[in-house]
């Protein structure tokens, strides 16, 4: 004799209202902008103000691609950032894990603007760069999928792409703002 067992439904999702998704979408944006804009000055100073201060030991040309290797670490470590926020989203949750991608991009970013000198402190000071400029990436990489995700669960069903694609429109954001902020100087 055999039994039937009872199928339990979940109940229905309310869809979010037009308001929270267009909130979403704008805080999607907004959040890669600041997180590009963090990971692309770095790139305005590497070519501009790290060979003199870190890496003035060498020559000017070594110092340079010193400089620009040292942007290239963060493009390393991004995979690794997303390996270890995916984890952190699905287990804390994806706006927190967010919040900490934004705050380790911030932290990071402020430590390489305090960092002494080769003068200062000497191979410390390139060494400390590099880490620096890992947590960077890191950041970075853990910020990129899940900001995308949260964006793409909040659309309606047949949005998703346009509304993915908010994050994304938010690299092109931040490279403008570093760019701008380069170019800029007080009077």
């Amino acid at each position: 004799m055999s039994r039937s067992t009872p199928v339990l439904q979940a109940a229905p999702v309310a869809a979010p209202s037009r308001r929270r998704i267009a909130s979403v979408a704008f805080a999607s944006w907004a959040g890669a902008s600041i997180e590009w804009y963090d990971f692309f000055i770095y790139g305005t100073a590497a070519a501009l103000v790290f060979p003199e201060l870190f890496f003035a030991a060498q020559d000017p040309l070594t110092g340079t691609l010193l400089s620009f290797a040292t942007f290239g670490v963060a493009f390393v470590a991004r995979p690794f950032g997303g390996v270890l926020f995916g984890h952190l989203g699905d287990t804390i949750g994806r706006k927190n894990t967010l919040v900490l991608a934004l705050i380790t991009m911030g932290v990071s970013t402020t430590l390489i603007g305090l960092l002494p000198t080769y003068a200062s402190i000497g191979a410390a000071a390139p060494i400390l760069l590099v880490l620096l400029r890992f947590v960077q990436g890191i950041a970075v990489g853990g910020q990129q999928g899940g900001v995308i995700l949260l964006a793409t669960e909040n659309a309606p069903a047949r949005r998703r792409g346009l509304y993915g694609s908010f994050a994304s429109a938010g690299a092109p954001g931040g490279v403008l703002l570093a760019n701008g902020a380069s170019c800029w100087s007080l009077p």
